[in-house]
């Protein structure tokens, strides 16, 4: 049995047949893609547990291709592989709605190891529930939706894990290395850039309460502040 499908979208013939024979052998369903358009319209037709995007494509651009898919799935994680390390690259790609990025050349290992943490995370490896209550918002990490009256909006796979550590470290000044390491798994100059793409969108998706707000603590970190009524 699968350990989950994932859709691989890369114009690199030879790169390509040896990502998705390593893949294959950890027990992954691959469905690969050469171009952008091929890709979305394989993501239309049936569901993904992941997506594998490299940024240069033919036809339709990683960025764009992300785009589309954000627009009509919120939950499925998707992570770029590129041989571009531009920091404006990077978020570019996090606003287009990636959760992760891989920069080639990697190793299987790391790759591996990054699938697996998202498949962890997204409940194809048993996440508990787990429910939030945020002023006027309702924060439901299994499900990734963060809930206002009746309005629901469906979270990334990284706003959600970012709000979650938020809220379990509430109204306390938390450093920007502790969100990093937690989230990324590591303190990088460039994630902390990546870093504040999301507390931004947070802040906008939040915007409704005026009880909830994340404040800056200008050289250390972020605190996250939920009034009593």
């Amino acid at each position: 049995m699968a350990k989950g499908k994932i859709l691989m979208v890369e114009d690199d013939a030879s790169l390509a047949f040896v990502i998705k024979d390593n893949l294959c052998l950890h027990k992954y369903e691959v469905v690969h893609c050469d171009n952008g358009q091929d890709a979305l319209a394989a993501f239309s037709k049936e569901p993904f547990d992941l997506c594998l995007l490299d940024v240069m494509l033919p036809k339709m651009d990683g960025f764009a291709l992300a785009e589309n898919i954000r627009s009509n799935n919120n939950k499925v994680p998707i992570l770029f592989l590129t041989a571009k390390a531009m920091q404006e690259d990077r978020l570019e790609g996090f606003k287009r709605g990636g959760d992760d990025y891989i920069t080639k050349p990697f190793s299987m290992e790391e790759l591996v190891f990054r699938i697996e943490v998202f498949l962890r995370r997204t409940g194809k490896q048993d996440i508990v529930l787990q429910e939030y209550q945020i002023g006027e918002y309702t924060f439901n990490y299994e499900d990734l939706s963060l809930s206002y009256n009746s309005e629901k909006k469906h979270l990334t796979q990284k706003e959600a894990h970012i709000l979650k550590f938020l809220c379990n470290n509430k109204n306390r000044v938390v450093k920007r290395e502790e969100i990093l390491i937690e989230v990324w798994g590591e303190d990088d100059y460039f994630l902390g850039r990546s870093l504040d793409v999301f507390i931004s969108k947070l802040r906008k998706y939040l915007s409704k309460d005026e009880r909830v707000y994340i404040f800056n603590r200008h050289g250390v970190g972020f605190e996250f502040i939920i009034e009593d009524h």
